[in-house]
């Protein structure tokens, strides 16, 4: 039977009572508070405090009193009933009764990732809302969820990029037994469950650190949020670092998520021998290795090192990284748009496309245009597919839009077709973005909530929109971007299922049900059999031909992205899936496509 996460920080239930633990290297004085009763908390080594107290039950109140006046909320706090500045509540992890010990996970080989934000998924905006969706997210055809970050935020509403106490799952959604419960429904279900961690920084409100721990963060690195977490530091780096490795331990052992994905870590800087992201991978390796455990990075950097295999072919560290480039790249087909970083992508978006899909990075070391021509990317074609999480769209390239249009309101639908059966079925690993499956019209807007803090609220209004006032559709009038500060930009942004039951949505949602049946049928068992390398050609500028070779045969993906038709050569095989005229892909029209897949004899 799993029990709970045992941790250096925060409260955690002992013989003799409830452990108390704060890493204060820089306060003079600390006082732990329990239901309004003072404690002393006496000074241990290196800047910890550490008490034992009898006699506390679950669902007392505590926090610290910081130099005898700040009452501060548990950093590794487990919940948060009163948000961010409240106090903590001491939550007992094992009085869950969990239903999933023969679970063990599935491979990632087999993983349809179903990217959502618990609090605009449902017209419940809770996990128990979300869990009632389990079902109708496995008859998808989708096998893991990946949760938006969970970590404490301000207020009721928030991506939860903002989150400043990491292991608190926040209360908007309900308690910690709410999410324990979604959790153990989906794996019932077969669905693995992953979630979103931010360990590159903490948000604008409600992070006390710098009152006790200023040490946690240096100014000898900066991020785009400030001064950088202080993971090489000569006498704090060890703690800093294994707060967030504990934190990732502790999603994993104590919730039971199936992985972790981490958000941007070309932002986590570390000049150490050993960087935190080989540490936090490997670390992981050696605590679960008998659990199917998948670790995902975005990264700004294509950096294909964290990413290597073993002689078994095994990752080292982590099992995959968020394939931007290949975003980039049908979002340019697809839209036509090249401002911003698809400038990058634009002069030859048929060619990058072609190396996405056969070697997973479109910029491999080669000069990018949107950073000064700096290079970019490590060589990535000796790694498998399934190293590549691929997507037409996620939350990012939603919501950071000024009006969160998806990509069905900004294409073709006739190509949009085309590229949906293109990245189903192409040997990645696909993400949905919910809603995606029907080309849902709910746009995904950006929202917080920092109230009472006006002046912060403030910021960030005047913030988005001087952040589109360049855009020569907003550059006269910002008024028509959402104010991500009222409440009816969060409300705009739920999905409305009565849409699947319509038309045309009705549509798109059979069109990917049947994608999806046709990739866990003909693609997964070739993609299990072990990978072989793949090559891709452009027989026309605007044509692209890739064959992925495995253990048990071929993959071939033929797609015209132009207008004149084109006639494949050698289609020999089965086809699996085409949007061809002809319904055998023998002949091309514009922007259709086919997928032909050969066994070994």
């Amino acid at each position: 039977m799993r029990r709970a996460h045992s941790m250096d920080f925060g409260a955690e239930f002992v013989e003799g009572g409830v452990r108390f633990a704060l890493w204060a290297p820089t306060a003079q004085d600390v006082t732990l508070v329990i239901d309004g009763q003072d404690h002393a908390i006496p000074a241990a080594e290196h800047g910890w405090r550490r008490a034992v107290v009898p006699g506390v039950r679950a669902g007392a109140r505590y926090g610290f009193r910081i130099d005898g006046d700040l009452v501060v909320p548990d950093p590794a706090s487990r919940f948060q009933p009163e948000d961010v500045s409240g106090p903590s509540e001491v939550i007992d992890p094992n009085a869950f009764a969990w239903t999933d010990d023969a679970w063990t996970g599935r491979p990632f080989e087999e993983a349809v990732i179903y990217e959502t934000h618990v609090g605009t998924a449902t017209p419940e905006g809770t996990y128990a809302g979300l869990a009632g969706k389990l079902e109708y997210i496995r008859d998808l055809g989708v096998t893991a969820i990946e949760l938006l970050p969970l970590a404490d935020f301000k207020g009721t509403r928030n991506w939860g990029y903002d989150g400043v106490l990491p292991y608190a799952p926040d209360g908007a959604y309900g308690r910690p037994d709410d999410l324990k419960r979604l959790i153990d429904r989906a794996h019932a279900l077969g669905l693995m469950v992953y979630i979103d961690a931010v360990y590159n920084h903490f948000g604008p409100a409600g992070n006390y650190l710098h009152a006790y721990a200023k040490t946690f963060f240096t100014e000898r690195h900066q991020t785009p949020w400030g001064a950088g977490i202080n993971f090489d530091g000569k006498e704090s780096g060890r703690t800093v670092r294994q707060y967030f490795i504990q934190n990732a331990l502790y999603w994993l052992e104590e919730y039971h998520f199936d992985g972790i994905r981490f958000d941007a870590v070309h932002a986590i800087l570390d000049d150490s021998e050993r960087h935190f992201l080989a540490e936090l991978g490997e670390t992981v390796r050696e605590k679960f290795p008998d659990r199917q455990i998948h670790l995902m990075l975005e990264n700004e950097a294509n950096q294909a090192k964290w990413l290597e295999r073993d002689a078994d072919g095994k990752p080292r560290q982590h099992d995959a990284q968020w394939a931007d480039d290949l975003h980039h790249c049908w979002h340019v087909l697809l839209t036509g748009e090249d401002a911003g970083y698809y400038e990058s992508f634009a002069d030859k978006p048929v060619e990058r496309l072609a190396r996405c899909l056969s070697e997973g990075f479109a910029y491999q070391g080669e000069p990018f245009p949107t950073l000064d021509n700096h290079p970019r990317g490590e060589p990535s074609a000796h790694l498998p597919p399934h190293a590549f999480v691929t997507f037409l769209q996620n939350h990012d390239q939603v919501g950071n839009r000024a009006l969160g249009e998806r990509l069905s309101q900004l294409s073709d639908p006739r190509k949009l077709a085309l590229a949906r059966g293109g990245f189903l079925l192409a040997p990645q690993i696909p993400m949905l973005w919910m809603g995606e499956e029907w080309s849902a019209s709910t746009p995904f807007l950006f929202f917080v909530d920092f109230a009472p803090d006006e002046e912060l609220n403030k910021a960030v209004r005047e913030g988005r929109r001087r952040e589109f006032k360049s855009f020569a559709a907003f550059a006269d009038d910002t008024s028509k971007i959402p104010d991500p500060t009222e409440e009816k930009t969060f409300a705009d942004s739920k999905l409305d299922w009565s849409e699947p039951e319509r038309a045309p949505h009705k549509d798109v949602l059979a069109e990917t049900k049947r994608l999806l049946a046709i990739r866990r049928d003909a693609v997964v068992p070739l993609a299990k059999s072990g990978y072989r390398g793949a090559i891709a050609t452009l027989p026309r500028p605007d044509v692209v031909d890739c064959t992925w070779r495995f253990g048990a045969g071929t993959l071939r993906f033929v797609a015209n992205l132009g207008d004149a038709e084109f006639q494949p050569d050698d289609l020999s095989g089965e086809v699996i899936w085409t949007n061809a005229p002809d319904d055998r892909g023998a002949s091309l029209a514009g922007w259709t496509g086919v997928f032909v897949t050969e066994k070994n004899q």
